[in-house]
């Protein structure tokens, strides 16, 4: 659960910096303000992304201890390295479009890859997420069942 709660915090962190950026940045270059960047995107998205649905995933292991499940570890790398290549990939963007310069469509495939790796990523959380339903289900129902009287 730290892992989470300080993956969290550190998308938080990065995500108003990046906010921060985004606007010294274009005020700095003279990039007239209401022109469409990326930069604006990779703020929302470390937000979103990072600080937000970790913090939900947090409070759904909190209830269903998804940990226990060894898809979670995969879950948790792959989220990350999803959110930090889409992001960054969104922040180079933005900033060569401040600049006045072409991007190229590698950039594009590595942001990409971080989508495919989000979406692999939020697959296996949705399969922990049900491995753990199914069982505190079972534990529940074990638990409820009456006990048998002894035979006489």
């Amino acid at each position: 659960m730290r892992r989470l709660y300080i993956a969290s915090f550190t998308y938080m962190v990065a995500g108003v910096l990046s906010g921060l950026f985004y606007r010294e940045f274009t005020k700095l270059n003279d990039f007239p303000e209401g022109q469409s960047t990326q930069l604006g995107l990779a703020h929302t998205h470390l937000l979103t992304l990072g600080f937000i649905v970790l913090l939900i995933v947090l409070v759904l292991e909190k209830q269903f201890t998804l940990s226990r499940s060894k898809m979670f570890g995969w879950f948790f790398w792959l989220y990350n390295a999803g959110v930090v290549l889409t992001s960054a990939m969104l922040i180079w963007h933005g900033i060569l479009t401040v600049l006045g310069q072409e991007s190229s469509k590698m950039i594009a495939g590595i942001a990409g890859t971080g989508h495919i790796l989000l979406t692999a990523a939020m697959v296996l959380l949705f399969l922990a997420l049900g491995r753990a339903l199914t069982h505190d289900r079972v534990q529940a129902d074990a638990s409820a069942e009456p006990a048998l009287a002894p035979a006489s």
